[in-house]
Formats: C-alpha cells, structure tokens, sequence
C-alpha cells in the first residue's frame, strides 16, 4: 500500500510539473523577418482584455504544494489523510489566487489606415502615447500586431 501511494504520488507531481511547464511557457521574441505598415490612426476605442493567465495553474501548483505539505506531516494513514487534505485545500487555495489575477486589463482598439487606403484595426494593451492622427508603425500581423509610434 505504501510503495502504491509513493508511485500515485510521484506520478501526479510528475504530471503537475509537465503542466506547470506548458502553462507558463510564453511566445518569446520574434525573430526573423516582421511586417512593418505605416499608417494614421482614424480611431481609438478604450476596452478591457481578457487576461492571458492559463486557467487551473493555479489550482494545479496549489495542489502539488499542498500535497507535499502534507507529505511531511505523520506517517502512515495519517500521512495519506494528511495529503490528501493538503492537496484538496492547496488547489482551493491556488484557485483563489488565480481569480484575483483573472482580471480584464485596460487596453485599446486602434483603427489605422495604412498607405493604400486599408484600415487595420489592432488590440493592445493601453498606451498613453498613442492619438487620433498620429502616425505610426504596425508592426507584425494577426494577433502578434503591436502599434508603435512613427
């Protein structure tokens, strides 16, 4: 029973780490060639954007610590009971943490048209330096687009 429980938990720290990893792992710098457009900014419109943390991390590394929290504590039944109540209350725990960084953060839709006559419109977190008839560089495509003043 004992050698069960060390495997089961060995496993679930293994899979728990592997999560933590790919959850955190983030798009680096861009390398290579990039598309860059000029244009003039027609519109800036404020808005909220989604916050880009991965949900259940938090809940994921709550647990695994809580686990091995428990794991220190007695032995035997009382080590096991003691575990899984320390990952059952880690994952509560990390869950609450999360939700406060689940915030929307302020951010603007920017409308610029470009040199042929397109209008492009790019999301991005708010920037203070940013105007109506400015103009200014678009710099990548798609979701990776970045609005930069000239």
């Amino acid at each position: 029973m004992q050698i069960k429980l060390k495997q089961i938990c060995s496993f679930v720290m293994s899979v728990a780490l592997v999560s933590m990893l790919f959850a955190c792992a983030a798009v680096g710098t861009q390398t290579g060639e990039v598309e860059i457009r000029s244009g003039v900014i027609e519109q800036i419109t404020d808005v909220q954007i989604k916050s880009n943390h991965h949900s259940g991390v938090g809940a994921v590394v709550g647990g695994v610590a809580g686990l091995g929290l428990g794991s220190l504590i007695g032995g035997g039944s009382g080590r096991d009971v003691a575990m899984v109540v320390g990952a059952v209350g880690g994952a509560l725990a990390g869950n609450e943490v999360q939700k406060k960084h689940d915030q929307p953060v302020p951010g603007q839709q920017i409308i610029v048209r470009v040199q042929s006559g397109v209008l492009v419109s790019v999301t991005q977190p708010a920037s203070s330096g940013l105007s109506k008839g400015q103009e200014v560089y678009i710099e990548g495509n798609g979701e990776g687009a970045h609005i930069r003043p000239q």
